[in-house]
């Protein structure tokens, strides 16, 4: 692989060479991107030898069959191949390259950036035993119909080879784990050894394999089983009395924000910006909320106390909530409601061709009710999009109205334009036109959850919901969550806000569920920084829409940005600007 890697360094190397003796700017450009789009190619193919897993869950399936050792060995090779690319990109100009082009550059060097620090700083693979759970992967192979299921299973079968080794090599890195990603390490692998386990097995049952191979490989996924189970033992076993804290302190945290969420503030900045933000959207809240009063209280005194108020009111308009039996089907009448409006208000163009298919969530999946939307990966951009949707069978008539309270007609309106249209679906319908698999491999989130929230606010501003004010109290609340999901988050990593004062701003300042509290500080003890790319996002990308728009002056028409914004996929919202505002070079030939 190393030859491999050199060989691809001299090749880019010559085509370098061939732009320096080139004449004028249009051949630079083509000589460069054509040498780049060759870099790319050889670059996603090691990227993906690099790290199997990953590549099966975008639908390159080349390397299904392999599963890479956490040894030192595998990790300081995998270092190495992040210098090597990182020396090959500097091998381009990056002003010699497209705007699609210089995007990619961005994303690739970026993610080997992240790559390096991960292995070289953060060093998760000593402090967090959940990061070696490899049950996702295989659950992805024997769920997802990528393939005919005979193939899927006997790539299945090869990769359970690894698996023993896998785990004690993984009991070796652990030096001080933090307890509660401990425990959830504990907790995913008994709760997942069943696909290993019990799964294959039924898939098996469902092939013509012949009998003998069969026994070979249900042999293979009971050693396996028993190689799952036995770290979970070990985790259990493991003494530790003073283990590494959940929290990543301000400098860990600050570097890990600029690569996971490339944006062109800090950490420090955005937090700062989200608190404000949170003062806002009480003002707006309190008004609303005293417009509103009268005509669900009239004649009632109204509290003086501002959070008071608006959770009154928030508490009375959540009883409006669909019959637990009619959550999906609620959410099938929705979506031809916005489709209808953002064509009569003419905010997007709609492709008709790729159509969002509303299914009942798999069982593999099941976890908690709600929505979500399955896209196809970059390497399979015809497959359908699916909306997931929860079930709420068998659960007690108490926690469904709670959750169908949280879920009420206003948010429920407003999870589908998030979820699906124009949010989530819509915006990766638009990713899979551009032909950059590495905007959609290197997708960035912060990007994707921040055009799913912006599309909410555009979708109220033109009038959806007939400008009723308590849609807009109810997506302020909405808001809110991702507000304080920033504040949250760096809060308790980089500030050491306790469990205690998180539970008020959640419960008393954005007026969640004492449970929907609870959950978000187990979320937010293990894991960091992703619970801010959705006000990050949003964020960026409405401050972007407001200067395009100065820009713009009367001739600014809201399509043609959220059109022009999407076309360059899932790619940071800083990159995007850049290319936006890009000056177009004047052709001194006069063609």
């Amino acid at each position: 692989m190393i030859k491999k890697i050199l060989l691809l360094s001299l090749y880019v190397a010559a085509f370098s060479a061939c732009k320096k003796d080139s004449q004028g700017g249009e051949q630079i450009t083509a000589k460069d991107d054509a040498a780049f789009s060759l870099y790319e190619e050889h670059f996603l193919d090691d990227l993906w030898k690099q790290n199997p897993d990953w590549a099966t869950t975008v639908g390159y399936h080349k390397y299904d069959s392999l599963l890479v050792i956490p040894s030192d060995k595998n990790r300081d090779q995998a270092i190495h191949f992040t210098k090597t690319q990182m020396d090959s990109l500097s091998r381009f100009d990056l002003s010699g390259l497209s705007e699609p082009n210089k995007i990619d550059y961005h994303l690739i060097q970026n993610q080997m950036e992240s790559m390096q620090w991960s292995m070289e700083q953060l060093k998760a693979y000593q402090w967090d035993p959940s990061s070696y759970n490899v049950i996702g992967t295989f659950a992805y192979i024997l769920n997802e119909h990528y393939a005919p299921l005979t193939k899927r299973l006997r790539n299945f079968y090869q990769k359970m080879a690894f698996i023993p080794a896998y785990y004690k090599e993984a009991e070796k890195q652990i030096k001080n784990p933090v307890a509660e990603l401990t425990s959830l390490a504990i907790d995913q692998h008994l709760g997942g050894v069943s696909v290993i386990e019990t799964d294959f097995a039924d898939s098996l049952k469902k092939t013509n394999i012949p009998a003998a191979e069969q026994k070979l490989m249900l042999e293979r996924a009971k050693v396996s089983a028993e190689a799952i189970k036995a770290f979970a033992a070990y985790l259990k076993a493991l003494k530790n009395d003073k283990p590494r804290s959940f929290r990543l302190g301000k400098g860990l945290y600050e570097a890990k924000f600029k690569f996971e969420i490339q944006a062109e503030a800090s950490a420090q900045q955005n937090y700062n910006s989200a608190v404000e933000r949170k003062k806002y959207l009480h003002r707006e809240m309190t008004k609303l909320s005293k417009q509103l009063w009268p005509k669900y209280f009239a004649g009632k005194p109204m509290p003086k106390d501002s959070f008071q108020l608006i959770a009154q009111m928030i508490d009375t308009l959540s009883a409006k909530h669909v019959a637990p039996g009619e959550f999906q089907s609620a959410i099938e009448k929705q979506l031809p409601k916005l489709t209808a409006f953002i064509t009569s208000k003419d905010l997007l163009t709609l492709d008709p061709s790729r159509p969002l298919v509303v299914r009942k969530e798999p069982g593999y999946m099941a976890g908690v009710a709600g929505a979500s939307v399955s896209s196809p990966g970059p390497y399979d951009k015809e497959g359908n999009t699916y909306f997931n949707v929860g079930s709420l069978v068998g659960w007690a008539p108490e926690r469904a109205e709670s959750y169908l309270r949280e879920y009420n007609q206003y948010i429920l309106q407003i999870l589908c334009i998030h979820e699906a249209i124009p949010g989530h679906y819509t915006q990766l319908v638009y990713a899979n036109k551009s032909p950059s698999i590495i905007k959609s491999a290197l997708a960035n989130g912060a990007m994707i959850e921040g055009w799913a929230v912006y599309a909410e606010q555009m979708m109220l501003d033109a009038g959806f919901g007939n400008n009723e004010p308590e849609m807009r109290l109810m997506w302020y609340k909405w808001n809110l969550r991702s507000v304080c999901n920033t504040i949250l988050d760096y809060s308790v990593h980089a500030n050491g806000m306790t469990k205690e004062q998180a539970i008020k701003l959640l419960t008393k300042e954005a007026f969640q569920q004492q449970a929907e509290a609870e959950g978000k500080w187990k979320r937010v003890s293990v894991s960091s920084v992703q619970l801010t790319s959705y006000y990050t996002g949003y964020k960026e990308i409405t401050a972007l829409r407001d200067e395009w728009k100065k820009k713009k002056a009367n001739a600014y028409k809201l399509k043609e940005f959220n059109e022009k914004f999407l076309s360059y996929g899932s790619a940071p919202v800083k990159y995007i600007k850049e290319a936006m505002f890009v000056v177009p070079k004047i052709d001194t030939k006069g063609n």
